[in-house]
């Protein structure tokens, strides 16, 4: 699974021109699952996602996790994080997960994300929508459950 994690002021995604989902400060995360993904990588990601020490502490280091600061996580399903460019200008999404196994592990995420007891919110897996925020830093992490790094 590929993750976009972004520390925020805030962050809201529209659907229609309706709210979705809305948080004040915490993390927005876009979500990509790919095949051979597994309910285990969405729940070790959610997990690093909520430990991820990205705020400030009163000394001015980032040693403080979403956790510590009461925040919440915005999820955003992104399936265009699997995109392949490199040939051409159109980029291909061949290297997404199909959408049923997108939506389960997507959700499944969120879910994890909520047993590490952090509020969550999400936008709507494969709608048009509309995502605001407001980075706070910028502070932006590129997170591949695959990545031995």
């Amino acid at each position: 699974m590929k993750l976009l994690l972004q520390r925020v002021a805030e962050a809201a995604v529209d659907v229609d021109g309706a709210c979705v989902g809305r948080i004040g400060q915490g993390v927005l995360v876009f979500v990509c699952a790919e095949p051979g993904d597994t309910e285990e990588d969405a729940a070790y990601l959610a997990r690093k996602v909520v430990l991820m020490r990205i705020f400030s502490d009163d000394d001015g280091k980032m040693n403080r996790s979403v956790a510590d600061i009461g925040g919440a996580v915005l999820a955003v399903s992104q399936f265009t994080l699997a995109a392949r460019w490199k040939k051409g200008n159109r980029p291909g999404f061949s290297d997404a997960a199909e959408p049923e196994l997108g939506k389960r592990l997507y959700e499944h995420f969120c879910e994890a994300l909520r047993s590490e007891g952090v509020p969550v919110e999400t936008g709507r897996f494969a709608a048009e929508m509309k995502v605001s925020l407001v980075n706070d830093g910028p502070i932006t992490i590129w997170m591949d459950s695959r990545d031995p790094r």
